[in-house]
């Protein structure tokens, strides 16, 4: 990279500081104004908001892009779609209209506060973002040349400073502007390889065959796995988060619906360019790093710097968010929850010691897997299980489990899945018992429960 390129870079974190430190939360300032900005959230902010969240995983998508071609798409679009519309349609008002602030606070309200501690862990332990501090330091190895370490402690502590002081508030603020980064940086990189290299017959011509089927090279089962895996929508912190944190029930329910239409075009540009990876650099040997290596052969000074920002921004946006949503969930939902409240005080210190325990986590997951889609696969099959039911029907329906119930429910769902996941350490051929994927066990699990012990209400 040129020093205009890392120009660029130094102005853009500058201007991601100023954003996030110019306002700071106020001394009278209330728990809502902490974790959910006052519900003060409109549309645009909504949806830069919710879009550049949710799409963090961007090393991850190239990494699958690289590796089995069209069936990105299959696997990391289509199930993720569906689950974003469900929340939309059975969701999104209900949420906003709870007047809560955190997801555990309506199982509080739901099934007592056995169930919310114990669904407090679960969301603390899915919100840590080891994946995306993975990816930023990766993406600083790849640009500054720095160790592993370097780059993620580096990038994850740059990457929560504002959050530290500002709250929720100073996450959006940011986000608006990383949402529009994420677009141009991959824009200016397709239009160029379409333009130098050709469209897709290039593309046919140039990678294996097997990565424009559906299947990309992967069972169907798998494929099937990561549809189950997409419920995990439903009980996605971030996606709450804003809809409580919404002018409105309207603005919730329009916002995803809006949300959605902007990542199925972010998915075109990034499966697009990972296929264009494929054919230019065959033999890379860490398909982690697909989108930079891509980037640096085709893209001259500038729009090399232009397109490392986008990565930047897709990542840290996350990184941020993801910090901010485990922080308010083991200051709010885990420590006063077991201790008391005593007013917005307590509530921002406990939260800064979550932020910095959750960054802490977050950094020895990252080093200890070393794989984005792994890290995403396992969270999501013990997570999902854990809570799919109590969470949905804690807003959907007329048959809810019961206060004993709950928490027995994630905790032998959640436990299940993960029992299910170690299996295949013990077994001689390193598969899983039975051949099942973890996250059947755990689902089934849970909707016996509810099943059995449900009452109406």
């Amino acid at each position: 990279m040129h020093a205009v390129d890392y120009g660029l870079i130094i102005a853009y974190l500058a201007i991601l500081l100023f954003l996030g430190m110019r306002k700071r939360l106020a001394r009278d300032s209330s728990a809502t104004d902490l974790i959910v900005g006052g519900r003060t959230l409109t549309l645009p902010a909504f949806v830069a908001s919710l879009v550049s969240t949710w799409y963090g995983g961007i090393l991850g998508v190239g990494e699958f892009s690289y590796q089995h071609g069209l069936s990105t798409w299959l696997v990391f679009g289509l199930p993720y779609y569906v689950a974003a519309l469900l929340f939309a349609l059975f969701l999104a008002k209900k949420a906003r209209e709870s007047e809560v602030l955190t997801i555990p606070e309506r199982l509080a309200q739901t099934y007592g506060n056995r169930t919310a501690t114990a669904g407090a862990v679960i969301i603390f332990l899915m919100t840590v973002p080891a994946a995306y501090v993975l990816m930023l330091g990766v993406l600083c190895q790849y640009l500054f040349g720095w160790p592993f370490w370097v780059g993620i402690v580096a990038g994850t502590l740059f990457s929560i400073v504002y959050v530290y002081l500002g709250g929720f508030n100073s996450v959006v603020r940011t986000d608006l502007f990383q949402f529009g980064l994420m677009f141009v940086g991959f824009a200016v990189l397709l239009v160029m390889l379409v333009a130098t290299e050709g469209g897709l017959p290039f593309v046919e011509s140039h990678v294996p065959s097997e990565l424009l089927t559906w299947h990309g090279g992967n069972t169907g089962w798998y494929i099937a796995t990561w549809y189950f895996i997409a419920l995990a929508t439903l009980i996605e912190p971030a996606f709450y988060q804003r809809c409580y944190a919404a002018k409105t029930a309207s603005t919730a329910r329009n916002g995803i619906f809006i949300s959605i239409g902007c990542w199925a075009l972010f998915d075109f540009m990034t499966t697009s360019c990972g296929l264009y990876a494929r054919a230019l650099i065959p033999d890379l040997a860490d398909p982690v790093s697909s989108y930079p290596a891509l980037a640096a052969l085709v893209l001259p000074t500038g729009l090399l710097g232009l397109f490392a920002l986008s990565l930047l921004a897709t990542v840290m946006s996350t990184v941020d968010s993801y910090s901010f949503l485990a922080a308010s969930t083991f200051g709010r939902d885990i420590v006063e929850r077991t201790f008391g409240r005593e007013g917005l005080r307590s509530t921002a210190m406990y939260t800064r010691i979550g932020l910095v325990l959750s960054v802490g986590l977050a950094v020895v997951l990252a080093i200890w897997f070393r794989s984005v889609v792994e890290i995403w696969y396992l969270f999501g099959s013990i997570g999902t299980p854990a809570l799919l039911a109590p969470v949905f029907f804690s807003h959907v329906g007329r048959r809810r489990l019961t206060a004993a119930s709950a928490p027995v429910s994630i905790a032998l769902s959640g436990g299940m899945s993960l029992l299910w996941y170690c299996s295949q350490y013990w077994t001689a051929e390193g598969g899983y018992w039975l051949g099942l994927e973890p996250i059947f066990p755990g689902l089934v699990i849970s909707l016996v429960i509810w099943g059995l012990w449900g009452k109406r209400v």
